[in-house]
């Protein structure tokens, strides 16, 4: 008599846990379509995910983290968020938030933006921007 471990259900398995993570995988990633303005600074390099605070070309403000993240905010909202964030921060780690504005947006918006986001008591304010293509090709 011969015992075998009968592998097929095992691999049935498999393939099932497989196919429904493929399927769950992108529905995990929130974010908010904006074009970055291109420049040629140097990328930041920062160990924990940071802060980010986006604004689009209507001038909406959306936060990727909190009880709100992927929802448009209100100003009071950004504020206390913002807040709650920067002072569950560790003592001498300011926590870092990034703007990330739209290209189309107007200025007003990025700057009340950062005005918010200073009364929050945000100490470290920073901006994401698309690196410039030098050889011309890519989009504007």
């Amino acid at each position: 008599m011969n015992a075998d471990i009968n592998v097929v259900p095992y691999i049935d398995v498999m393939l099932v846990l497989l196919i429904i993570f493929m399927v769950t995988a992108p529905l995990l990633t929130q974010g908010v379509d904006v074009q970055l303005p291109q420049t040629e600074a140097a990328p930041l390099t920062i160990d924990d995910e940071p802060l980010t605070l986006s604004v689009n070309r209507d001038g909406q403000m959306f936060l990727n983290r909190g009880e709100k993240a992927g929802e448009p905010l209100e100003d009071a909202e950004v504020v206390r968020i913002a807040g709650a964030i920067a002072r569950n921060a560790e003592p001498g780690n300011d926590q870092m938030v990034l703007v990330e504005g739209d290209s189309q947006a107007d200025y007003q918006f990025v700057a009340k933006a950062m005005t918010l986001l200073q009364t929050a008591g945000v100490k470290k304010i920073g901006f994401v921007t698309d690196p410039v293509d030098i050889a011309g090709e890519g989009t504007p």
